[in-house]
């Protein structure tokens, strides 16, 4: 049987036809691809004449609708467009390409399927304005490694990823990957039953999970991992087994680089290659959903690296970040900040959720850093910000697109919930934008962890003068929506695994504990655990490892 044979870096990547199904190996892993139904677009072939003489066929997925959407910030469906997509046209297979530079004055796609030639492929410039580079290239089919090579501001040469592809190549390599994300979903019944799972009026027990290090095939080696597919048969049965009700995953969004835990992202429509395909992840959902349990996503819209062949300088200019470094820096992690007032940028986050809703049916989000988002004077001096239009610290357009997230994501996902991690005394974080809040289902209760926290590493003599840390969360319980959070962040970065903040001996410790778990579980409000503080993991949790 003839094979296509896609050259990698490191690797051979085949692909063939294998009783009814596509088969790849890529980076020495054998993948399973569903047949995905042939997508025939007929509309713009109808309309335009399509020059097939030329190595890039003139071609668009995009309507004039669609463009203004995508300018005015409100597309919300935008993975359907932007990215590789594979069709066919004209009775011929191929892929069409589809991405934003409204700076570049070139942009081609580059692969080993041209030897990474500049010139080979270039993509046609819509005449709308409207910044989007798009072309179908014949022949190009699933499984092929790409960038875009773009020239920019004065001239400034660039390759990078695609902002909207759905698989990219295992880290260290940084190219996307032509793929789709079909995937035959047997969730139904939990589909159907969500609401009353998601309500927050149900019980809640959450297991935040790393999941390269809940469990590796080599404990100290940080360079492999398991598969969606080993987590999957040894972290759903467990999840069950110990009656937790949802799981929340620390990034999975694709990301360059560890140590970052996920946090700096580079692909925000894929999940990461570490562990597999889209459609091992697909699988991974589908067996926590079909055992009963819920899977939260921590999202990351505040910030993203300055990796070359990431969001940053996109175009040879500032395009997805702010222009202005006093906004568009971040001083805490050497990051980036997204500019909310783009109408394209806040097209792109809120197609970022509502993508993996719809194609990878997650249930809810953990919205990082939501304090960095709406706060201009966050971790900045006093001449190191600049107040806004009111003279106020509070970031307006920032603000305007989070209550536009949480309204889009509610309308089009009622049953989901989204959860805010916020550390200040912002007001109405989880109250409808209706009701003048910013539309969260639920908001990390910071301030009861510190203070429970603080009460339980007290000798247990000294605690009836410190009552008060124990009994003020009651104060404020009602203002909001809360969650009680004993996430990765207290157990990290030498502040001790929860066993050992706390006091006496170690029968005392476990007793101690205990108490805190009790105390937690009949505090109102819904719980939520790390991985390793449900069997008092002993050491702090490391990474590059695994638990105990």
């Amino acid at each position: 049987m003839a094979k296509k044979v896609v050259h990698n870096k490191k690797d051979e990547r085949h692909i063939s036809n294998i009783k009814g199904k596509k088969q790849i190996l890529h980076h020495s892993q054998t993948i399973e691809l569903p047949e995905k139904p042939t997508i025939t677009a007929k509309k713009y072939e109808e309309q335009y004449f399509i020059d097939t003489s030329k190595p890039v066929w003139n071609y668009s997925l995009f309507t004039d609708e669609d463009v203004n959407n995508f300018k005015n910030g409100t597309h919300y469906s935008l993975y359907k467009y932007f990215g590789n997509k594979q069709l066919q046209v004209l009775n011929t297979q191929g892929t069409y390409f589809a991405v934003w530079a409204p700076n570049a004055t070139y942009v081609s796609v580059i692969g080993y399927f041209n030897k990474w030639s500049v010139k080979a492929h270039p993509l046609f410039v819509r005449k709308d304005k409207s910044g989007i580079w798009e072309g179908f290239i014949p022949n190009i089919l699933a499984g092929e490694a790409y960038k875009y090579h773009i020239v920019g501001y004065k001239g400034l040469k660039v390759n990078k990823g695609d902002p909207y592809a759905h698989y990219w190549e295992k880290r260290p390599d940084t190219a996307s990957i032509t793929w789709g994300t079909y995937y035959e979903w047997k969730d139904a019944k939990w589909m159907q039953e969500r609401k009353k799972h998601n309500s927050l009026n149900a019980p809640w027990s959450v297991y935040e999970v790393h999941l390269a290090s809940w469990m590796r095939p080599e404990k100290n080696n940080e360079n492999v991992y398991n598969t969606y597919q080993q987590i999957q048969e040894r972290l759903v049965p467990y999840l069950q087994q110990m009656q937790f009700t949802h799981v929340e995953f620390m990034p999975v969004m694709e990301h360059p680089f560890d140590g970052s835990w996920g946090y700096q992202g580079t692909g925000y429509f894929a999940p990461s290659s570490r562990f597999g395909s889209p459609q091992d992840f697909a699988a991974l959902i589908d067996a926590f959903h079909q055992a009963g349990i819920g899977v939260i996503l921590d999202w990351v819209p505040s910030h993203f690296p300055y990796d070359e062949h990431g969001l940053y300088m996109f175009d040879g200019t500032h395009t997805y970040e702010y222009a202005d470094m006093q906004k568009g820096y971040h001083p805490d992690w050497n990051s980036y900040v997204f500019n909310y007032k783009r109408g394209e940028v806040k097209s792109f986050l809120i197609s970022s959720a509502r993508f993996w809703c719809d194609r990878f049916h997650i249930d809810g989000f953990r919205v990082d850093a939501v304090s960095s988002i709406l706060r201009l004077d966050y971790s900045r001096k006093e001449n190191e910000w600049q107040p806004n239009e009111l003279g106020g610290n509070g970031n307006l357009e920032a603000i305007d697109f989070i209550k536009q997230l949480n309204e889009t994501l509610y309308r089009d996902f009622p049953d989901i919930q989204t959860i805010a991690e916020e550390a200040t005394d912002w007001p109405k974080i989880s109250k409808p934008v209706f009701e003048g809040g910013l539309g969260f289902g639920m908001k990390w209760m910071m301030g009861w962890m510190n203070d429970t926290l603080r009460y339980f590493k007290r000798e247990v003599n000294e605690r009836p003068f410190h009552q008060d840390e124990f009994t003020f969360s009651m104060m404020y319980f009602y203002d909001e929506n809360f969650m009680l959070p004993l996430s990765h962040d207290e157990v990290v970065h030498g502040k001790s695994p929860m066993i050992f903040k706390m006091p006496g001996d170690a029968w005392q410790k476990f007793a101690n504990l205990r108490l805190l778990y009790t105390y937690m579980f009949t505090h109102p409000g819904t719980k939520l655990l790390f991985m390793g503080n449900e069997f008092a993991q002993t050491t702090e949790w490391n990474f590059k490892s695994e638990l105990d």
